[in-house]
């Protein structure tokens, strides 16, 4: 059985896959409405993936000796966040290249925590089967979210599919709050409640 931080954040993580999942398979047909090619989608497109990349690099050695994974994967997932509420005023592929930068930045900063803080919540003997949890995660998430997104699209347009990616990636960063009880038992009653669902005790505020 999952233990509460790897249940946290598979939920998590998940909300965020199926937000950008849901522009994923439609993410050309966007940069052709904003006067932008197939080149242009294909320099927005690369300049998420460099910019993960680079700096995940980067992150990954210093996280090493910083170790506060829960802060790094909170602080990643709102700054992805940021950036998907960013697409609702992309006008421009110069825009989109903007925002997929900052997106970039965003997973950079997870990326290593994230990874890290699975594996040390791991059961030792379970490495293959957790991870498979994972996997399994991400292509269904990913596969719903494409059909999910396409069909948005297509009945209410873009707009109306990044209100709902940018709601969606709020509720995953609401939960990954969870990883630090530290946080929550600062929040507000109504506040707790609603990330943990469950009642705190005593009085509260």
């Amino acid at each position: 059985m999952l233990n509460r931080t790897l249940k946290t954040l598979l939920l998590t993580d998940a909300c965020f896959i199926f937000a950008v999942g849901l522009f994923g398979p439609i993410y050309a047909i966007f940069v052709e409405n904003i006067g932008g090619d197939l080149l242009d989608a294909g320099w927005a497109w690369a300049a998420f993936m460099l910019t993960a990349g680079i700096v995940v690099f980067l992150m990954s050695r210093w996280e090493n000796r910083v170790k506060h994974y829960e802060q790094l994967i909170i602080g990643g997932y709102a700054m992805r966040s940021v950036a998907i509420f960013g697409y609702i005023f992309i006008s421009s592929p110069l825009h989109l290249m903007i925002v997929q930068v900052l997106l970039g930045l965003g997973e950079a900063f997870t990326i290593p925590a994230y990874d890290a803080l699975f594996t040390t919540h791991i059961d030792k003997g379970k490495e293959a089967s957790r991870w498979g949890d994972w996997e399994v995660m991400y292509y269904i998430v990913t596969a719903s979210s494409a059909i999910i997104g396409a069909g948005i699209v297509t009945a209410l347009g873009f707009q109306t599919l990044f209100l709902i990616m940018f709601g969606v990636s709020i509720l995953g960063l609401l939960l990954s709050i969870r990883l630090m009880p530290e946080i929550i038992s600062r929040l507000p009653k109504t506040a707790a409640v609603l990330i943990t669902g469950k009642v705190r005790k005593g009085g509260g505020r």
